[in-house]
């Protein structure tokens, strides 16, 4: 019998084949995850698992600024503020969909997006048609180096035109709040707006959070000033929010921690002190993970506002004193021959200390739309603008005159016109005779001061000869005068201070106008300096606004404790006799207190005493209105000096108003406004020191009030127990 025939398999062997890699792939899958997770499980654990640490500086608002009597004068005005803060690596379309979403909810103002911020946001809304801006051609050109990347950026930029630039009001909107977006740094909050946030917006923002991605509600802050536009000019600008480090000095203050957004102080006080008034940022550690979420937050330093400055200036007489002076000008103005008059100054300093007590300027400005003038603060016109003074330099002059053996105390000159060969004649305003040196500053002899600065020179005057100098006569009186401040800076604690114009040319006639404060420029800080170191008897001081620096507290109706008190500096001593300063503060009082001085209308009756110099020179007229003359104007500046009370000075001024008149006679606008400030001064005083005994005697009252109760109760406490 045959065996029946083996049945054959159904699988054929290519199947079996396949099978087998199968087996094998499978095998090798099955042994690298088991090399992953074994060998490297915990790197590629530690890599998810992988965070950041970014420290970020949070600003803080700015110290306040206070008048020598407490008053407040800078303070931080809170402002409900809405906010961005970006993510590491946030997408651009990411943030405007956000900018989309908080545009329906806020109003934002789209005056600063600029044509740059149309064009990229055209670019990041129509990517495809920003690719058909380049052509083959200059793609290529790219691959073989002729052109780099970001070329072809700029021809994108060019290429895009004005109709493709017209933007929807809505999406403008959007772009302006991208825009703040886009300039913020990752993880550093971006003020968004901060300025007119209605509460509503403020509500309806709140209440959207979740879904605004980086968007917050906060309180920012902005400088208010208490009396808003007195001595704002002095107290400086701080740059806003939107405009940041100044990047002129971008690179100092990254170098010192600051973000590129933070708000400094960009002029005058509040630059001059911006270590102080800037404060300790809070610096907080975000932990972030692999996607730039942050995990975690650490406060490591909570920060602490800026401190606070105690100013040296007294808002009152500050005050009174602008009054006094817009006063006088629109008096003087309504004069004849006085179109040239814009402005004056005055400065009133502690000549024992240095302080500023007041620092007034006014000019008038005309607007250039409406043709109306009105009058403006110029106080920083004490420091940043110069004039010739005239006779009220007269004291340096003598004491010049004394310390280069010229003349000596008591020497006499007789008092007529000069006359040199070749010029016009040269005198006071009226002959005198024979004349001392104390009746010169008391008349103010144009002509003894021409003999001392001859004599100076070492010349021999011969009238109707020429009158030969040498050179260096101008150097030996400029470095006495700037023995008190004349013609060099001051070293007030202000910046862009100037030192005035030194006349160049070095004729006889230039070196007796220099003598008469007829020739150099000097600016009314500089004159008060001039007058404080005669008033103190001999010490150059120092200018300082600043009184004191205070460690900030909590409590915003409280003072912290001093942290610094800016002590007097002098800056150099006169190289001066004793015997010599008092001889000219004898001249400066007769000036004042004596009959035919010529203050001596304006103090000789007062409560107080007055040592002062008057001061008028011949002068050009260099003001905003000069190009509209051919040729130089002719006009008088008239000023005035001078410290109270005459013995034991606590007060020094300067009185400069340039400009004043046309013409050898007009107005004395600056005695008027001297004795006016002076007699604020004192009245002002007189009342704090009445005020202050007041205070004394009802806190006596008040103590011995308590003392005859807690009697009365021992009395009564002794009768029970009896």
């Amino acid at each position: 019998m045959n065996k029946k025939k083996k049945k054959k398999t159904h699988v054929p062997f290519r199947l079996n084949i396949l099978f087998f890699l199968v087996f094998v792939l499978f095998s090798a899958l099955v042994l690298r995850l088991g090399v992953v997770q074994i060998v490297y499980g915990d790197d590629y654990r530690r890599e998810i698992e992988r965070t950041e640490e970014v420290t970020v500086n949070n600003s803080v608002p700015r110290g306040k600024m206070y008048d020598r009597n407490l008053k407040l004068m800078v303070d931080n005005q809170p402002l409900d503020a809405i906010t961005y803060t970006r993510k590491q690596g946030t997408k651009q379309i990411e943030m405007v969909e956000t900018a989309e979403k908080l545009a329906k909810l806020i109003d934002k103002e789209t005056n600063k997006v600029t044509d740059r911020d149309k064009k990229d946001f055209w670019i990041l809304n129509n990517p495809e048609l920003a690719e058909k801006k380049i052509t083959d051609k200059e793609r290529k050109q790219v691959e073989e180096g002729e052109l780099e990347e970001g070329d072809l950026y700029k021809l994108q930029l060019d290429r895009i035109t004005e109709k493709e630039m017209e933007i929807p009001k809505e999406e403008m909107e959007v772009l302006a709040i991208y825009r703040e977006f886009a300039s913020g740094y990752a993880l550093t909050p971006q003020i968004v707006k901060n300025k007119k946030v209605t509460k509503e917006e403020f509500a309806k923002v709140s209440e959207h959070l979740d879904s605004l991605p980086g968007v917050d509600v906060s309180t920012d802050w902005d400088r208010f000033y208490t009396y808003n536009k007195t001595l704002k000019s002095v107290l400086g600008k701080v740059s806003s929010s939107e405009e940041g480090l100044p990047s002129e000095s971008l690179n100092y203050y990254l170098a010192r921690d600051y973000s590129r957004n933070d708000r400094v102080g960009k002029s005058y006080i509040e630059a001059q002190y911006e270590d102080v008034l800037q404060g300790q940022k809070a610096k907080v550690r975000n932990v972030t993970d692999k996607s730039g979420n942050i995990v975690d937050s650490e406060v490591i330093t909570e920060g602490s506002r800026g401190k606070d400055l105690i100013l040296t200036v007294d808002m009152d007489l500050q005050l009174a004193t602008e009054e006094i002076i817009e006063k006088q000008l629109i008096a003087k103005k309504k004069m004849g021959n006085t179109k040239f008059l814009d402005r004056a100054f005055v400065v009133m300093m502690d000549p024992n200390t240095g302080e500023i007590l007041t620092m007034a300027g006014k000019k008038y400005e005309k607007d250039s739309k409406t043709g109306k003038s009105s009058i403006e603060d110029f106080a920083l016109g004490n420091i940043t603008t110069s004039y010739t003074m005239g006779s009220s330099v007269k004291g340096a002059t003598v004491l010049t005159g004394y310390q280069q053996g010229a003349i000596q105390p008591g020497t006499y000159f007789y008092d007529t016109k000069l006359k040199i060969k070749g010029t016009k004649p040269k005198g006071s305003y009226s002959n005198f005779g024979n004349i001392n040196d104390l009746t010169a500053l008391k008349v103010s002899s144009n002509v003894y001061m021409f003999r001392t600065a001859i004599n100076i020179a070492g010349a021999n005057y011969v009238p109707n000869e020429p009158l030969n100098i040498s050179s260096s006569a101008f150097s030996t009186m400029r470095n006495s005068f700037a023995q008190f401040g004349l013609g060099v800076r001051t070293g007030i604690d202000l910046p862009n201070e100037m030192s005035g114009f030194k006349g160049s040319e070095t004729s006889p006639g230039k070196l007796l106008d220099l003598a008469i404060g007829q020739y150099d420029t000097y600016t009314p800080m500089q004159l008060v300096q001039y007058v404080s170191s005669i008033a103190n008897g001999g010490n150059r001081m120092k200018p300082h606004m600043v009184k004191e620096i205070r460690d900030p507290v909590d409590n915003n109706k409280e003072l912290g404790p001093v942290a610094e008190d800016v002590s007097p500096t002098v800056i150099n001593r006169l190289e001066m006799k004793e015997e010599w300063i008092e001889r000219v503060q004898s001249g400066f009082e007769k000036v004042s207190m004596e009959q035919g001085g010529t203050a001596y209308k304006y103090f000789g009756n007062k409560p107080y005493t007055v040592a002062a110099k008057t001061g008028t020179a011949q002068a050009f007229y260099d003001g905003p209105n000069r190009a509209d003359y051919s040729e130089p104007q002719d006009t008088m500046n008239i000023t005035l000096v001078g410290y109270a009370p005459a013995k034991n000075p606590e007060v020094a001024f300067a009185v400069v108003v340039p400009w004043a008149y046309q013409g050898h006679s007009g107005h004395n606008m600056s005695k008027e406004i001297g004795e006016e400030i002076m007699d604020t001064y004192f009245k002002l005083k007189k009342e704090r020191a009445k005020k202050g005994k007041t205070e004394e005697t009802t806190e006596l009252k008040v103590e011995n009030g308590k003392d005859i109760q807690k009697e009365q109760a021992e009395i009564r406490n002794s009768q029970e127990n009896e």
